[in-house]
């Protein structure tokens, strides 16, 4: 009797499962399209695939692709938000409320995880874990 490795096996679906939601979002329509003109060249010609199924499969995908189109115009739109909310408070006093950390802010920095002010004493305040602001 023979027993095969699965390590690989599972490596690869590890993997596979660990890849970020960008890369997961990575297939587009013509993707998806050409994973259905797979699926009916591979169909039984006996038990054709109901077009129904096919429909609900299509309208699906156009959901999903409007829900990540959506997403990142909100990500936009958060950052132009951070932007404006950093650029009034350049030249404020501020303190953290998570670590009482102070200081006068001198620069923002927006980034994908969020804004940061970066204060006149070298320290930074990550504004999305609140702050207040003194005058």
């Amino acid at each position: 009797m023979t027993v095969t490795s699965t390590t690989s096996a599972v490596a690869s679906t590890v993997a596979a499962a660990t890849k970020s939601d960008k890369q997961l979002n990575a297939l587009n329509y013509d993707s998806f399209l050409k994973l259905l003109l797979q699926q009916m060249k591979s169909q039984d010609p006996t038990k054709p695939v109901d077009q129904t199924q096919m429909l609900a499969q299509l309208a699906s995908f156009s959901n999903v692709g409007q829900t990540i189109k959506l997403n990142e115009k909100l990500d936009q739109l958060l950052q132009s938000s951070g932007a404006q909310m950093g650029a009034a408070i350049i030249g404020k006093t501020i303190t953290s409320l998570v670590d009482q950390q102070s200081g006068v802010v001198k620069s923002i920095e927006i980034t994908s995880s969020g804004t940061v002010a970066k204060l006149d004493n070298g320290l930074t305040v990550d504004l999305a874990s609140g702050f207040s602001i003194q005058s």
